[in-house]
């Protein structure tokens, strides 16, 4: 059904790019497969970042005009849907759980974020509360599994997820800005702190950074992530003691 516009037409529901058929009740029969489609965008992302996808460049790949693609999408967020539930797939989710929800979600943590290193492009992708997919619904389910033991009510396991998801986007995008970055700015910024920590202002950040041993901006990326991670979901999902 469709639904009313002001000036009296109507107006086509919005249905996500998963609940339309691939192959149209009217129209040429699809040539190419959502597979297809999700593989040229990602392939396009991966080598000229996310700015070099859009439904043109998708078509002029496939050697096929830009109109014929509104048979399988509705626009560019559609083909967003695509790209990152394919590279979801990437992400192992046949690791056995081990019974430490912690330790499960850190570790599936650590393997989604290899994934957003491989692509880039991933952790510039528009957020949006949902992005929902086969494939990130096998994620989903594999995180909740992950946490069937945890007294905590749907929702906030719900939200337990989101925020690893942020975090670990998050931490992609600052480990792919570190691998490109000034290491000349870094170095003046870091001697910045330290300066204005001795100047007798800020005691607090002065107390924090003498306490700093051992995790300096040299420290492995994943060893920060991991413990990072650990204490954030430790304190989401383990009770609080009584």
């Amino acid at each position: 059904m469709g639904t009313q516009e002001a000036g009296g037409g109507m107006a086509e529901e919005q249905v996500t790019v998963w609940a339309r058929p691939e192959r149209g009740r009217r129209g040429p029969a699809a040539v190419h497969s959502r597979a297809e489609l999700a593989a040229v965008a990602v392939e396009l992302a991966d080598r000229g970042g996310l700015s070099a996808v859009s439904m043109r460049q998708v078509a002029k790949e496939l050697g096929t005009g830009q109109a014929s693609l509104y048979r399988y999408l509705s626009g560019r967020e559609d083909l967003l849907d695509l790209m990152t539930d394919a590279v979801a797939e990437e992400i192992d989710l046949d690791v056995p759980l081990r019974g430490d929800p912690v330790a499960d979600l850190v570790a599936l943590a650590a393997r989604a974020k290899a994934v957003h290193l491989r692509h880039p492009w991933l952790p510039n992708v528009p957020p949006e509360p949902l992005r929902p997919g086969p494939r990130s619904l096998d994620f989903l389910e594999y995180a909740l599994r992950a946490m069937a033991s945890v007294r905590l009510p749907g929702p906030a396991k719900l939200e337990v997820v989101a925020l690893m998801n942020a975090l670990v986007t998050q931490f992609a995008r600052a480990e792919l800005q570190g691998s490109r970055g000034n290491t000349d700015r870094q170095a003046a910024q870091t001697a910045y702190l330290s300066e204005a920590a001795t100047q007798g202002d800020h005691p607090h950040i002065a107390a924090a950074l003498a306490e700093h041993t051992g995790a300096g901006p040299t420290e492995d990326a994943q060893v920060r992530f991991e413990r990072t991670m650990h204490r954030v979901l430790t304190g989401l999902v383990l009770p609080e003691p009584s």
